[in-house]
């Protein structure tokens, strides 16, 4: 097991992603460098009122310290209270026009360690889409990216990572998706490190070609503060999934991370109406009723 290899990837990862969605926005990333106190650090790459983006994060971390946080434990409550080392990149693109979708990325590593005994090691990752006005072609060529960066690694791994998905990123308190889903997986550690390494890379290699083409088709459509408003609303979803769900937030928060670097993933404008239902036969409607539903998208 090679730690730095992963390393060397994820910071890679983080400067072609950023390079990319750079050229695509037309405005460069802020670079920001943290280091955090009780052992580690990371790289933050911020775009505000881009072009394209009106807010888009791309961080890399790394870090370690004694006794892992509850959030990383709880799956496994026998490594609790192990010394452990976190390596990711973590990535949320809020595009400003409400036909251009808000997408999630991330891919880690996890090493729980205890003096005398064999490290225990895990992957986990995904990529999942959240538009606000819901397009066919889009969900579509989303998932079967996806499927693309699995399929090397057996034809099961993208329906049960896309199921999995899809149970992950639900709202309990609103009975609803936060969007069409994707992928996602966590405590991946067999059949080895090798092919669980290259899944990551896989899935990390396989964003950009994911996501660029569908920001490149919406971004120049029309819209006007109707779509904007209800951008807004849709963006408090966002919010409350990533503040009361979201497993990345808590182990962040918990292992006592940067906040302005964990928190960069909220959305810049967002709004909040008491018991609000969009007009019927409207395309707000339509997406509530075509693509808020856990689809088979084809992928």
């Amino acid at each position: 097991m090679e730690t730095q290899h992963v390393k060397t990837y994820l910071e890679a990862l983080q400067t072609r992603i950023v390079d990319a969605l750079s050229e695509l926005d037309g405005k460069a990333f802020k670079r920001d460098l943290w280091t955090r106190p009780q052992g580690g650090g990371g790289t933050t790459c911020i775009l505000e009122e881009g072009g394209l983006f009106e807010r888009a994060g791309v961080g890399f971390s790394h870090v370690f310290g004694q006794g892992l946080p509850p959030s990383a434990s709880a799956a496994r409550p026998e490594l609790a209270g192990r010394s452990f080392e976190a390596l990711g990149v973590s990535l949320v693109l809020h595009p400003r026009n409400p036909y251009v979708p808000t997408v999630h990325m991330n891919v880690r590593f996890f090493c729980a360690i205890k003096e005398g005994a064999t490290p225990v090691w895990w992957f986990g990752g995904g990529m999942d889409l959240t538009p606000y006005y819901g397009f066919e072609e889009d969900a579509r060529h989303f998932h079967e990216t996806c499927r693309d960066a699995l399929k090397p690694f057996g034809d099961d791994r993208y329906p049960k990572y896309k199921k999995w998905c899809d149970e992950y990123f639900f709202l309990k308190h609103r009975n609803e998706p936060r969007g069409i889903g994707g992928i996602f997986y966590d405590d991946v550690h067999s059949p080895d490190f090798d092919t669980c390494f290259a899944m990551m890379q896989s899935v990390g290699d396989h964003f950009l070609k994911a996501y660029l083409p569908i920001a490149e088709r919406r971004r120049a459509l029309p819209y006007g503060d109707h779509e904007r408003a209800f951008q807004a609303y849709r963006r408090g979803r966002y919010v409350e999934f990533n503040l009361v769900y979201d497993r990345g937030t808590l182990f962040g928060l918990q292992s006592g991370g940067r906040a302005e670097s964990i928190l960069m993933s909220l959305p810049p404008v967002v709004n909040w109406r008491y018991d609000w239902k969009p007009e019927a036969g409207s395309r707000e409607a339509e997406l509530y009723e075509r693509f808020l539903v856990g689809r088979d998208w084809g992928g």
